[in-house]
Parts: structure tokens; sequence; C-alpha cells
């Protein structure tokens, strides 16, 4: 029986929220690129939140188009299933648009208007990979929303994941349901598309790699059973000159554990593949009895604090089943089929070869488990394995790190990013830190860069690399001759980056670049990788005619004073010269340096010779993408994808800039319905959708980010949805929450939300696109609590609010949350004062609250909206709260998504478009309830923190990667 969602409300003021909004992404792009170890895909079109798509790592898994980056953010942890965008449709006959007031009470699933709903379920297009030798294109097909049938397979919650004990896999897991391949050809074109065969209809495909010869693909498949559930996952080969697709495994009884790794490529004809150990047996059962209580004790008196992490394990019978589908036997196997067990079963987390396949680093979790901290923390161990199996040497045996300061910056103590060098054939480098991790100790130098051959000789110690004074960023590899080492300081926002000689002793590291990294204007780029012979990425030099200088390529995304101007730059490391080679149209289009290809062969690569992969769109044009090749600089199209919904292709944007009264400069994007007419229409109702964000300045707050060019991508969850709905649609207005000096961003949140409110809605006022008595705000995540806060602190801007995914009550999140680092004991009036929980008696305006029933993120508790929407409930006032069964932090299901927009359209129709007096008058007691001393005084209230990051659950360091457009 399908469950439906809960809806509480209280007739007096209501309100519901759906659009996901991700944070802006951070200004400084100078981060490390990070190179991963096998080609990968491009993202198409905005993505629905159920399309993640998972894939082995991938030199694209950063390079999604700037208008998809908000979806595939909402993305990690949605569902899959098969199916076609028509499929989905097919099972709308009960569901319905709603007709009366009463028909808004029930719990059933609806469905928005036409208009809204044929947006949500055009197909979407395909998902792109290149082949190592860039002479092939992978087109991976997707199918449209999953059904709320595959989010309700059982899944078990364990050590901070979520496992589909079925499959022996994450649960939710979006695949691919083809694979088509396309020749490149010499003119730029494509060739006719060659499909993957050999495999079931309605294969659920997943972990597409190229082996490094271009010759091969894996991938794992699975199938959906007779009860709803998937099967466990299948190994599989494609010979990519045939099509023809196979099991590798010559025994179907073998299957993969791909709860942490899954599979790697070795080399072109081997891989080691993480499997279930056969005769496992069936999963421990529960006892019925408990052989004791539950204890945690602390007699030691350590201090010990950890944010509030979700689907913790809580009892040994947790312990034991998690190490039941963790645990994984590795295989050696081969193209024919032949394989053999390496090592002991075991909690095998990583797999990574180096990159002359001679060696493996092996990196596996065990017990003692902890009870308060995510399996990133858990104890780690990492050693050296040769590539047929044989230890070599333990590198570390990390202990259990449930004592990580939650002070920004701090980290695990011992050894961390164990990696292999790039550009050599089997180096490793790792840091450690000299503060015992915690960001808060004085001390000089903060990390520690080390460095050592796969097997040392015996006496040998590790070399240093280079010492840091800040935090430790990581490494671009280019040779023994350039390095590029990057360290950064979130409280101060400062970074560097420092050119290294690694082969060198007698050259001094020097500072390349020593920035503030919120300073988005003098972001100088990230350098351009190249693929290796070996697999590897390290940064591209490039040749420029007889000069003997030693010249990279940086590619920048051009913040400017009138939006970003991406470009590329011939960039001298010795001098710090540079010449800009390319540079977006500012114009009319937004253009991007995607990656090189032109890096099939080893060593330099000539100025004359070289080949990019480019994006282009406009306001207008969804993303097409380009080869351009020097040194006519001829761009030529290789895709043709069409208008995502050309029912909304003609739609108006503008960036827009205003003033805040304090000074600080903002921004924000507007959009208009296709073929507005002002003298016809009039003022319209507007939406306005954002994300408060923190900043250490006035001047980096007040910066321009994103492009006026860029196209207008709408996901499945989308504000912009209600262009065609007729809204004005105010999107990411500047919301800064700045803390210059020693002060903290958070001491007057409010005071700066309510600033930053006010001039948006003075602004779209000003412009007459907006009527003064409709405008609604909402936000997701940190942008509901935006949104709580607004209608308790501003009512007089907002005729009513939509609250998704939120946290009201810090004092619920007492060890810090969003980019707050301080405790609730250490700043108590901050967090009681920015909480909206604590203002309930003042909100008056209506507001619909929306939670998913399973959110697992770690600030963002389903109850938080629980309590809150009690809390109003319990002073009169109108709202409403939808619950959605199954679903996260951001929402998946086809019926959830469609009754999301459904509600959240019935809320702004009844309470933005068609209340204007109600609201007037409303404005009105709110403000005598002022007078009278109900609401706070602005200038006594204080604020909550801000941030360009979603609060997330607990990641390992290692895993934190930033990866640039530069990475292919």
């Amino acid at each position: 029986m399908m469950r439906v969602p809960k809806v509480c409300h209280l007739h007096r003021l209501s309100v519901l929220s759906l659009f996901p909004l991700s944070p802006p992404p951070s200004s400084s792009r100078l981060c490390r690129p990070s190179p991963p170890r096998a080609p990968g895909r491009l993202r198409t079109r905005p993505a629905a939140p159920s399309r993640t798509i998972m894939t082995s790592s991938s030199p694209l898994r950063g390079l999604v188009p700037v208008a998809s980056a908000a979806a595939a953010a909402a993305a990690e942890s949605s569902g899959g299933g098969n199916g076609s965008a028509s499929g989905a449709a097919a099972d709308d006959s009960g569901l319905g648009y709603y007709e009366d007031e009463g028909s808004a009470l029930g719990g059933a699933y609806r469905l928005p208007p036409p208009e809204i709903r044929d947006i949500v379920d055009a197909p979407p297009l395909p998902a792109l990979s290149f082949s190592p030798q860039r002479d092939k294109i992978l087109f991976l097909k997707r199918r449209a929303l999953p059904p709320l049938a595959e989010l309700a397979r059982p899944e078990e919650k364990l050590a901070g994941i979520r496992i589909d004990g079925k499959c022996n896999t994450r649960s939710r897991m979006s695949f691919y349901t083809g694979i088509g391949i396309h020749q490149l050809l010499p003119d730029g074109k494509l060739g006719p598309e060659k499909e993957i065969h050999g495999f079931p209809d309605g294969a659920k495909i997943n972990f597409v790699t190229w082996s490094n010869d271009g010759r091969h693909l894996s991938f794992s498949i699975r199938f959906d059973e007779e009860d709803n559930s998937s099967s466990k996952l299948q190994l599989w080969v494609a010979d990519v000159e045939t099509g023809k697709a196979r099991p590798l495994f010559e025994s179907p009884d073998i299957r993969l554990n791909a709860v942490f790794d899954n599979f790697v490529w070795i080399d072109n004809s081997t891989l080691v593949v993480c499997t279930i150990p056969l005769g496992r047996g069936e999963p421990p059962r529960k006892p019925l009895v408990p052989g004791g209580p539950k204890i945690q004790s602390n007699e030691q008196k350590s201090v010990i604090q950890v944010r509030t992490f979700q689907d913790l394990l809580k009892d040994e019978y947790d312990e034991d089943l998690f190490d039941y589908y963790a645990t994984s036997q590795l295989l050696l196997v081969t193209l024919d089929g032949k394989a053999k067990e390496i090592g002991p079963p075991a909690v095998y987390t990583s797999i990574d070869p180096s990159p002359d396949g001679k060696y493996l680093l092996i990196t596996s979790i065990h017990r003692p488990y902890s009870f308060i901290v995510p399996c990133g923390r858990f104890p780690k161990k990492v050693d050296v394995w040769t590539a047929n199996g044989q230890f070599v040497r333990e590198l570390c045996d990390l202990a259990l790190a449930e004592d990580i300061p939650i002070a920004f910056n701090s980290v695990r103590k011992g050894m961390r990013s164990i990696q292999w060098r790039a550009d050599k054939p089997s180096t490793l480098y790792w840091v450690e830190t000299q503060d015992g991790g915690d960001a808060k100790v004085e001390v000089s130098p903060r990390d520690i860069i080390y460095t050592q051959p796969a097997e040392p000789l015996e006496g040998d110690q590790p070399e240093i690399l280079h010492k840091v004074d800040l935090r430790y960023g990581g490494v671009s590899w280019c040779d023994d001759s350039l390095a590029l080492v990057y360290e950064s300081w979130y409280k101060t926002r400062r970074t560097r980056s420092w050119v290294i000689s690694p082969g060198s002793k007698d050259t001094n590291p020097r500072i390349l670049f020593d920035r503030s990294s919120e300073d988005a204007y003098s972001d100088p780029g990230s350098p351009m990788l190249r693929r290796t012979p070996a697999g590897t990425y390290v940064i591209a030099k490039v040749k420029k005619g007889n000069d003997e200088g030693t010249y990279v390529l940086l590619n920048g995304s051009g913040a400017t004073p009138e939006g970003n101007i991406p470009f590329l730059d011939l960039f001298e490391i010795n001098t710090g010269s540079k010449e800009r080679i390319w540079q977006s149209d500012k114009e009319k289009y937004f253009e991007t340096v995607v990656a090189l290809m032109s890096d099939q062969n080893d060593g330099d690569i000539s100025l004359d010779q070289l080949k990019i992969l480019t994006s282009k769109e406009s306001k207008t044009e969804n993303t097409q993408y380009y080869i351009m090749s020097w040194p006519d600089r001829k761009a030529c199209q290789i895709t043709d994808f069409p208008h995502p919904y050309p029912q909304l292709a003609s739609l108006k944007k503008e960036m827009i800039r205003y003033q805040r009264k304090d000074g600080v400069q903002l921004t924000a994007t507007l959009y208009l319905p296709p073929n507005y007419d002002p003298l016809k229409e009039g003022p319209l109702p507007c939406l306005v959708w954002s994300y408060p964000g923190e900043f250490k300045s006035k001047d980096a707050a007040g910066q321009v980010r994103g492009s006026p060019n860029e196209f207008a991508g709408i996901g499945p969850t989308s504000p912009l949805l209600w262009l065609a709905r007729r809204f004005a649609i105010l999107s990411g207005p500047t919301i800064p929450i700045i803390g210059e000096g020693e002060e903290e961003a958070n001491d007057r949140y409010v005071e700066q939300l309510v600033g930053s409110a006010e001039a948006a809605v003075e602004e779209v006022i000003r412009r007459g696109v907006a009527h003064p008595n409709k405008i609604a705000i909402g936000g997701h995540s940190y942008g509901a609590f935006m949104t709580a806060n607004l209608l308790a602190h501003a009512p007089h801007l907002f005729c009513c609010g939509v609250a998704r995914s939120g946290a009201y009550n810090r004092t619920l999140t007492p060890f810090g949350f969003q980019n707050e680092d301080r405790t609730l004991w250490e700043a108590t009036n901050t967090y009681v004062e920015m909480s909206p929980f604590m203002s309930a008696h003042k909100i008056k305006k209506p507001i619909l609250l929306i939670h998913g029933e399973e959110d697992n993120n770690s600030g963002t508790l389903t109850m938080q909206s629980d309590r809150f929407f009690n809390a109003l409930k319990g002073h009169g006032a109108l709202c409403r709260l939808v619950v959605l069964p199954f679903e996260s932090h951001g929402y998946a299901a086809r019926e959830s998504i469609m009754h999301v927009l459904w509600e959240t359209d019935r809320w702004l129709q009844k309470y933005s478009v068609s209340a204007a007096s109600d609201v007037t008058t409303d404005v009105n007691s709110c403000k005598d309830a002022e007078s009278k001393g109900v609401v706070g005084s602005e200038a006594k209230v204080v604020g909550a923190s801000g941030g360009g990051n979603l609060e997330l659950a607990d990641f390992d360091q290692d895993q934190l990667k930033c990866i640039p457009r530069s990475s292919l």
C-alpha cells in the first residue's frame, strides 16, 4: 500500500516549500585539481535530484554546467529506477490536481498544473564520457524521475551511510539505462551511434569506466526482482569496437560489494574487484531480548564534541550488521574471467593502483567502532600491496577519531591524504598535522607533506617535501621540476599556492599566489591538467614556439563587476607573465573551458596544436559542447541537444545590482515570464528564493558572481518552474552575513538578513515587476532557516513563505552548525536569538513547511520541522506541514516531487496571487504587535550563521577534494 504524505495544517496561515537552491560556489578556483583515475562524464542538462550518476572516480566528476550544479548537489542521496518520462506519467491515475479547498486537506499525492508538470516530466538528456584517447564519446542514457516504490525499498542505516541489503550497495542509487558509443571524426563531427548490447532489457547500469587503452568498458548491472527489490550487482565488460557486452566472471555466484569501493583497472586486462565473500550466509538476526542495556561512558573525562550526525550505529547488533554488508573479498580478475582471491576479507574502503600498476594502496576500517561518529572516523588502516595481492608494508593504523575538534580546519591526527604521486611510477605522498589536528592550536608549521617510494630501502626515512603554516589543501603534480602546493585557512579566508621543485632540494619553494578565497575578482584560475599514458593527471606544460619559458594554462571563471567572463591564460610560471589566449564571448554567450583534448601523448603540448573542449550557452540557448583547435581557434560543435523546456525558451533574465542600507552592494538574478508585457500585465506576483552566505568583508560580499548569459537551468524542484505560472522570480539574491575583524558573522545575523531582504524587495518593487503585496519568500535547508527568520523579523516584506528541509531550533545542534563552530555554551545568545523557533510567536504570515521523513543531513533532523510546526500552531499561526515518506534531505521520487510542486503552487496561488487585501491587513496587525512589544526590536536581534555550504554529514577529509573544470 502506497504511503501518502503526512499533512498537518492550522488554517489561519499555512506554508509549503520545494525548490532546491544550492549555496553559491566558492569564489576561489585555485584549488587542487586532485586528478581522478578514469575518464568521466559531462552532465548535459539540469539533473533531477533522483539522477545521481554513480560512476567511478572521474575526471569530469566536478564538471557540470553551472545551471545544473544546484540540482547535482541535491542529487547525492537520491535513487533511481528504470523507465521513462512517459512511463512515469502513466502512473498518474491515482493523482490529481486540486479543484476545491476541501481536496487540499486530504493526504493523497497530488499533481501540479500541466504547465509545471510538463517541464518536470521532460525526458533527460544523456551524460557524456570521453575515451582516454579522446576519439570516442559515450552517451550514457538516463530515465526520468523514479517512482516512490524504489525509495520504499528496505535500507539499513549504519555508521552514517544507508545500505540496500538486497543489492549490497548504497541505497537509492541511480543508474543508466543504456550506453551508446560515437566516434569523434577528424572534422569534429560525431559518427553514428553504436549501442552497447548483450545484456538483458531492463538492466540498471552503474560505475561505467574505461580501460586505460580505451578498448574496453567495465560496468555493473542489476535487475528488478518480483518483490520490488533489485538483484545484487554483476560485473560486466564490453568490447568498444564491437559493442558486445558480457559478464566478466565465469561463476554467476560472484557479485560486487559496492558499499564502499567497487572495482578498478590496474592494467588494460586486469581489474581488482570488491566482491561479497562466498559462503557469507544470512544477515545476523537481531536478538529478541537484548543481552543488556546500551551503555556509553566518558569516565576518562575526554572532551568530545560532535555534530548531530545521523544513521549512526546503535548497538552490537548494528556493528555486526555493518560488518556483514561492508566486508569484501578482493579478487584479481583478467578479461578471460579467471579470478583469484587476494588478501583476507575485510571492510575495504579504497583500492588505488599505483600509476605503473605494480602496487595497490589498500585502505580499510576496523573495530572498535563508534556510536557517536560515522564510519569516516572509524579506525583506519592503510597498507601497500603488490598488484598480485602480496603484502608489502603497513603505512599507518589510525585510531578511532571521535575527538576531532569542531573548529573549522581541524583534522584527524596522524597520516592523512595518502596518495600516489601522479608524475611518478610508484611514489607515495601524504600529510601529517603538527597541531594535533586542532585548528585552535597556534603552531608553525601546521602541516608537513612527506613523500616516499612504495618500497623504500631499509632504514630510509620519509622525505619532507614541503611545510605549510595554514591547513594543507592538496598538490598538483607536473614533474620533478614543478608542482603546486595549496594551503588555506577558513577563519581568515586566506589561500596560498606554492611553487616547489620536488626533484631539487636546492630550489627554494616560493609563493605563487597569496590572496583571499572570497575575492572572486583576483582569482587567477586553476592549472589545466593533461592525462598521462598511465591514466593519471598532471599539470599540462605548453611549449610556445622557440620560447624556453615554463608555460602552463590557467583556466579561470573571470569574475568581473559585469559578471563572469571565463578565460584561458598562458602563464609563465617563473616570471608570472601571462597572455590571454581565449576568453568567453561577453555580449551574448557564456562559454567555459571544460578540458584539454590534445593530451593523448606524453610531454609538453605545442601551443599550435592545442585543442580544448568548451561549453557554450546563452540566456535562452541550452548548453552545447565544442572542440576548439589552435592555431586558427576554429570551434566545431559536437552536440546538438534540444531545448529541455521550449515553452520557456523566451523567458527574460537579468542580473541586477542594488545596495543595502549599510552600503553593501548586492546582486540577484531576475527572471520574468515569456512575453511579459509590463504595460498589459503590470506588477507580477513574485517568488524570492535564496540561501545566505558568510563573508569576512563588505567588498567581497558585494562582488558579482555568475553570468547574465548563463542558461536558465530548471531542475524538477526549481523555483523557475513558476515562470510558467506567470510569476517573477528573484533567484539567489545575495544574502551576505558579514563578520569583519574579530566579529563573528552570526552575531548580527538577523539584522543583516533583514537588511538584505529589504533591499531586494525594494528593488523589484522599484522596477515595477513585483506587486508589493504579493512577494513570497522561500528556501531549502539553510534557505528554509532564512525563510522562517524573515517571516518572524520582517513580516512587512513578504505575504507568505515556503521552507523546505530546514532547521529552526539551533539549540538542537549544540556543537555547531553550518559555518558556526562555537558551541551553544560559548555563544548562547547567538544560538537562541537566531533560532526562528524562539520567535514562533512573531510569525503571523502563512508558512508552508516541507520535510523528508528520512532526512539524514546532520543539521536538519525531521523533528526540526515537527517541533517548529507545533510551536507555530501553539501560537495560532497559519501554517502547514508536509512530511514526505521515504524522502531524505533532497527529494527524489516523482510522486513526492509532484506533490511538493502541487503544495507550493496551491500555497502561492492562495496566499500570494489571490490574497493581497488579507496580506495588507496582516501586515498592519504585525506592525501593531511590534508597537506593543510582541515583535523584538531589530537593534537587539543577533543572528544565525550563513555560509556557502549545506550542513552535511561527516566525510573523511581525504574525500573532500575540489575538482576544477580543467580536470576533464
